[in-house]
């Protein structure tokens, strides 16, 4: 079985090394032979994360890459595609580029919809709002990280819709020993763009870190800009990441409750389970179905909330250690490429009609 993966990014993507690039030696074991077209490369991503805007050309050579990539569609029994294959363009390309000889599976693991329908501009929401609706009611198969983008992909009338839940690789997250920190350490993971929701917990923890009883550890941040929590940023690398979250106490997901969020497929969580570390996020969204209050973790919405975890979490190494034990195992059952990977290739030739 061919098929072209039309991802938004290279591996430096998230969403694409984790939706997609990380299933690709099983797939290739499995008979299924993928050939990769990723819209935008690593560069893209590099320049973004560095601050530097990305030119108009780059982004018009991108979309040309694209064509070219879809012009060879007919040669494949399917096509997986990220998302959409023109951000910011309306539906009409996408229907004239896709081949009707060809069917195509389509995977979300944010509500990217959101971008267009609940964007602030009149007109984009007029001509963009419902786009997405459109490549999923045509896809022969939607893919979806969660309950609120299931919801979604059936309200606008998929043909059929596949729950696949972000994942880890275990043979990437080993089990580890507990970490021997001489101060409590509290951990985030993520990129630039995502630190923004550190700051809802920031006086909760200038609180708990307060007089050094703990420290803040953020990978792949920007710098948050805070004088009162004692807090160390560490690049992200995809080498180092495990690493990095296995020296963590307690990891944590603070997140606003809107639309947008409520589409995370919660991977931070997941990392952090993976490496046996208790975790407390906000409840929102999957956060909810993923953490399970006073077993692998809590679950925070307000200020005291926040406190309590972290200050129980704090005081009981056994209790922490008990926690991840738990967390790790949950993640083993449910949230593994090695459990989803055979899900995964059946979806996909589903989808290409060789089920």
């Amino acid at each position: 079985m061919k098929v072209l993966l039309l991802s938004r990014y290279g591996n430096l993507g998230a969403s694409s090394r984790i939706r997609s690039y990380q299933y690709l030696p099983y797939l290739h074991e499995q008979g299924i032979e993928v050939t990769l077209a990723p819209l935008l490369p690593d560069n893209y991503l590099r320049d973004l994360y560095a601050g530097k805007r990305p030119g108009l050309i780059s982004i018009l050579a991108a979309y040309v890459r694209r064509i070219g990539a879809l012009i060879q569609g007919g040669k494949f029994d399917l096509l997986w595609i990220e998302y959409e294959l023109f951000p910011w363009l309306p539906v009409r390309f996408e229907s004239f580029l896709l081949s009707k000889s060809t069917p195509y599976l389509v995977d979300y693991d944010d509500a990217i919809f959101h971008r267009y329908d609940e964007h602030p501009n009149p007109l984009v929401r007029r001509m963009l709002g419902y786009k997405i609706d459109a490549v999923m009611r045509r896809a022969s198969t939607v893919v979806v990280g969660n309950e609120y983008l299931r919801d979604r992909a059936i309200k606008a009338g998929a043909q059929r819709v596949e729950i696949l839940p972000t994942s880890i690789d275990l043979a990437r997250y080993p089990p580890c020993e507990p970490a021997r920190n001489e101060t409590f350490t509290i951990g985030w993971i993520g990129s630039p763009s995502t630190t923004r929701y550190l700051h809802q917990i920031h006086e909760v923890l200038a609180e708990v870190c307060a007089h050094n009883q703990a420290r803040v550890v953020l990978v792949g941040a920007s710098e948050p800009g805070w004088t009162d929590v004692p807090h160390t940023i560490h690049p992200w690398s995809e080498d180092t990441e495990v690493a990095e979250v296995s020296g963590f106490d307690v990891g944590i997901m603070p997140l606003e409750d809107s639309p947008w969020e409520r589409g995370k497929c919660g991977y931070k969580l997941i990392q952090y389970m993976a490496c046996g570390k208790p975790v407390v996020a906000s409840p929102v969204g999957i956060n909810t179905r993923i953490v399970e209050p006073g077993i692998n973790g809590f679950l925070a919405k307000t200020k005291q909330d926040w406190m309590q975890a972290l200050t129980a979490l704090m005081a009981d190494a056994v209790f922490r250690e008990r926690m991840g034990a738990v967390g790790r195992a949950k993640v083993e059952r449910d949230y593994a490429v090695q459990v989803n990977g055979p899900r995964l290739a059946a979806m996909l030739r589903a989808a290409a009609g060789q089920a």
